[in-house]
């Protein structure tokens, strides 16, 4: 396993890793539906490529494939945070997490914000983030539940 930055060549590989990570959540937990909705913003949503482009982000590769990734965007964000599903609760989310927080604290940023989806908010959790609130979006007319999340960083 290794960790290295995230550049604009990986946006394709990035993309996969996001969709596989979707797409392999369980039912019970998000519809077929919504993980439609929600997997297509890869392609459909602006916001991703700003997201890896004008970002900071991290990435862990195994054997040369992308396996997780996370990124900030804003710098005060955690705005990207996917691990395809056969590489999931191994690790990689805590090891990419701590270097967000990091990179911010080296940066002289005072806290972050996120919001986790219904899968990863018990990771932020488990790694001293407070919730916010939940809130409910809407993706593609399909409704989802998801928490905003802040951690101060000392």
């Amino acid at each position: 396993m290794n960790l290295r930055q995230i550049n604009n060549k990986d946006q394709l590989c990035l993309k996969k890793v996001y969709f596989d990570s979707i797409k392999t959540i369980d039912n019970n937990i998000y519809s077929l539906e919504q993980k439609f909705a929600w997997s297509s913003q890869a392609w459909d949503n602006p916001n991703f490529e700003k997201s890896i482009a004008k970002g900071s982000g991290w990435l862990i590769h195994i054997n040369g494939s992308i396996v997780a990734f996370a990124s900030r965007y804003p710098k005060y964000r955690v705005s990207l945070f996917y691990c395809m599903g056969k590489f999931q609760r191994k690790g990689y989310g805590t090891k990419l997490l701590k270097k967000l927080e990091d990179d911010a604290k080296k940066e002289g940023i005072e806290s972050l914000i996120t919001e986790a989806s219904l899968i990863s908010y018990k990771l932020f959790l488990k790694n001293n983030w407070e919730i916010v609130r939940k809130e409910k979006i809407i993706i593609k007319n399909k409704y989802f539940e998801r928490y905003k999340m802040k951690k101060i960083l000392n």
